[in-house]
């Protein structure tokens, strides 16, 4: 059990996805927009792009680096959505505990400090803490599901995250918006990216809908061939 998951990002032409890049070729709420048709109202976004957006500049710092262990989940409450931020480690530092409305909840590891859940239940910020040493996206999701009522869920950020739960079968469906422009830097993340195993075969998909929308976008929905 899990819930309903869709990767919703815009693209330049070349598959990138910095963000002031994409705000340059379509600085309209073209994605924004679209992001509202998917009904999805929990966003979950990974560590780094929780940083540009929300988080506090300084990381969280601690000098006692015990690690949680096996506690699964602090819910301190139940939500209609949520602000996902993904933070294997408990490095994100945090001002508040919502955000655009929703409350925040953090997801993370069991080699995270005790420290920061403990700070994160003291600012009234539910955590989920699964995974010895990485994040156990299967895990996490159905806790999301079970536990905080999550049904439909957009992953918004970045490209790593997409490769993870690309990587790791937990997709539904692919929201892709092409924004009229070509980015061409070198080493800039695209779409899915940081997959390690290089013989894994192309993921075949299945095109839905085709729509143009803001300045020059074409928005693409696929499901899983």
């Amino acid at each position: 059990m899990k819930p309903y998951i869709i990767s919703h990002m815009m693209e330049s032409v070349d598959g990138r996805i910095d963000c002031d890049m994409t705000e340059q070729i379509d600085s309209s709420n073209s994605y924004y927009d679209a992001l509202d048709k998917l009904n999805c109202p929990s966003l979950l976004m990974g560590r780094v792009t929780m940083q540009m957006h929300y988080a506090e500049g300084e990381p969280f710092e601690t000098s006692d680096v015990t690690p949680i262990g096996r506690q699964d989940q602090c819910k301190v409450q139940k939500a209609g959505g949520y602000i996902i931020a993904m933070d294997t480690h408990g490095k994100l530092r945090w001002g508040a505990s919502a955000y655009d409305g929703k409350p925040l909840l953090v997801i993370t590891s069991e080699a995270c400090p005790k420290a920061y859940t403990d700070t994160l239940t003291s600012q009234g910020i539910s955590w989920i803490a699964v995974g010895e040493k990485e994040i156990n996206l299967p895990k996490a999701m159905k806790i999301l599901r079970v536990d905080f009522g999550v049904e439909r869920l957009a992953v918004v950020g970045g490209g790593h995250i997409n490769g993870a739960f690309l990587e790791a079968g937990l997709l539904d469906e692919v929201s892709v918006m092409i924004g009229p422009g070509i980015d061409g830097r070198r080493n800039m993340t695209a779409v899915f990216d940081g997959i390690q195993d290089l013989s894994r075969p192309a993921t075949l998909l299945k095109l839905n809908s085709v729509e143009r929308v803001g300045e020059g976008t074409v928005w693409l929905r696929y499901t899983f061939a």
